[in-house]
């Protein structure tokens, strides 16, 4: 049976903390010194070793961020302005209309798309009627799909 050589011996541990207090990447580490990449995060995990995050790099995640939170979809946007009454469009209110229901063969690109029943069911179908501007869902659908978060719905009031 082979005698296996332990992957951290002391000299590696040394050049490991030599090459992390230079600056090297855990990449470049690792290549150096002979083991993979994680084993180096590993072992810099193990010896209480992190380096600080600079108040750039902070900012760089910050501003990551906040771009993706301020990040929505133009067309989701535009239906809830619709539905919501933010923009000058008509508000549908009431009753959806069920005279124009279809099957998937019917349905055609300016009719809305909500399902009735269950797929499979012998009276499985599509609301149809019609959705406005490519929209997949008729006024009266899109009230129920594209629902504001329960804050925006407590301040509009």
């Amino acid at each position: 049976m082979p005698v296996l050589s332990p992957t951290w011996t002391d000299e590696r541990i040394e050049l490991l903390k030599r090459h992390f207090e230079a600056g090297l990447s855990c990449r470049e580490i690792a290549a150096d010194i002979g083991v993979s990449r994680n084993a180096v995060i590993g072992k810099l995990s193990r010896l209480n070793l992190t380096r600080g995050t600079t108040n750039d790099d902070r900012k760089v995640h910050e501003r990551g961020l906040a771009r993706a939170s301020r990040a929505v979809p133009r067309l989701q946007y535009e239906m809830l302005a619709t539905i919501y009454g933010e923009t000058d469009a008509p508000v549908v209110t009431g009753p959806i209309d069920d005279a124009n229901r279809c099957s998937l063969l019917e349905l055609a690109e300016n009719r809305c798309r909500w399902p009735i029943s269950t797929p499979g069911a012998e009276d499985f179908c599509f609301c149809g009627n019609s959705a406005p501007d490519g929209q997949p869902y008729c006024a009266g659908h899109s009230r129920l799909a594209y629902r504001p978060n329960a804050r925006a719905r407590v301040m509009r009031g």
